[in-house]
């Protein structure tokens, strides 16, 4: 599985790279914060995997890495996706290395 660094992350954004930032965090977590992105909850993945690009690099995350790391594994192994970048450390690690104004839970 591919990774990104936060530190990565806010380069690409800085840069206007052109990547998809899926959320896969539950709605009531988004509300607490968020680092924009299309919000797809993890229960959601298989019936929205449409929504994914195909034609550029999708950045997934959630709190802290793990959900987002099990929706990669699955969107690898049943629709053999290969531009998909877990965030390591997720929204939290975004929080403490980038933007600690954003409320961490």
């Amino acid at each position: 599985m591919k990774s990104i660094t936060v530190q990565e992350l806010k380069a690409w954004k800085d840069e206007s790279k052109d990547f998809q930032l899926i959320d896969v965090r539950e709605p009531y977590e988004v509300e607490i914060c968020s680092i924009d992105g299309i919000s797809i909850p993890m229960n959601e993945i298989p019936s929205r995997v449409e929504e994914l690009a195909a034609d550029k690099p999708v950045v997934v995350h959630c709190r802290s890495g793990k959900r987002s790391g099990n929706v990669i594994d699955f969107l690898e192994q049943n629709y053999q996706l290969e531009n998909l970048y877990n965030l390591d450390g997720g929204i939290l690690a975004w929080i403490e290395e980038v933007d600690n104004s954003l409320e961490a839970y």
